[in-house]
């Protein structure tokens, strides 16, 4: 995907994020997220918009902590999401594509990390938003959800902070079957999972399903679509694999 196209997603994910927020109303509660409320999932979303942008805007080269949350509650709250969402994006939209700056998961630039990182979180978050408001989700398109998973599994969980480890060396095939040669091979042991964008030999356990339940169930938003094999494995991910 084009850097272009990730913007204008992002841009219309936050503005979906913040319509949902505001007919759930900041005391709902979130139940793709126990244990939070509304009001946490703008301030926690608007909080990483603007530390975003900051690395691009200040040119950052080293990480820097987040801000703090702000005490905004109700239409304030809403409002203040919206500016740093807005914020984020004039900021994506503008930047020079050889901007230097820091960025946690290997990227063509961090340019193009940013506006793919934020696209994501963004996209997630709205997930969570619109469960909470109830209803039925708006789709995510398969091309973003096919990169949501690729960035997921040979991003994040290629770090050293990923929990999903295996005693015993295990293999995990995920598979879109909404698309042609979208498959997976995680290698896990006692080490950060290894993943191979291919279909690499005999799994121990293969999720299987359209790509946009794949992409939201590996981030625990949904059950996984099918399971075949050793189903403790996707017990496991679902266990190990939350971001923190």
């Amino acid at each position: 995907m084009e850097t272009a196209e990730f913007v204008q997603i992002l841009d219309r994910e936050g503005g979906l994020l913040a319509a949902a927020a505001e007919q759930a109303g900041v005391d709902a509660e979130v139940p793709t997220c126990p244990g939070w409320q509304v009001r946490d999932l703008l301030r926690h979303t608007g909080m990483v918009h603007r530390w975003a942008a900051s690395f691009v805007t200040e040119g950052h080269t080293s990480p820097h902590p987040v801000g703090g949350l702000p005490d905004l509650d109700g239409s304030a709250l809403a409002a203040w999401f919206r500016d740093g969402h807005r914020h984020l994006v004039d900021t994506l939209s503008s930047a020079a594509p050889d901007v230097r700056c820091w960025h946690f998961l290997p990227a063509p630039s961090p340019l193009v990390f940013w506006v793919r990182r934020q696209t994501h979180e963004t996209t997630v978050h709205r997930i969570d938003a619109e469960a909470a408001r109830g209803g039925a989700p708006t789709t995510v398109a398969r091309a973003l959800a096919l990169d949501g998973i690729d960035e997921l599994l040979r991003g994040f969980h290629a770090r050293h902070r990923s929990r999903v480890r295996s005693e015993e060396p295990r293999v995990l095939r995920v598979r879109a079957a909404d698309a042609d040669d979208a498959v997976w091979t995680v290698r896990l042991s006692t080490e950060p999972p290894v993943t191979e964008r291919h279909d690499a030999g005999r799994a121990d356990c293969e999720v299987t399903g359209p790509a946009d339940r794949l992409y939201l169930a590996l981030w625990n938003r949904l059950p996984f679509p099918a399971v075949t094999g050793d189903a403790s494995i996707a017990a496991l991910w679902r266990e190990k694999s939350a971001i923190t």
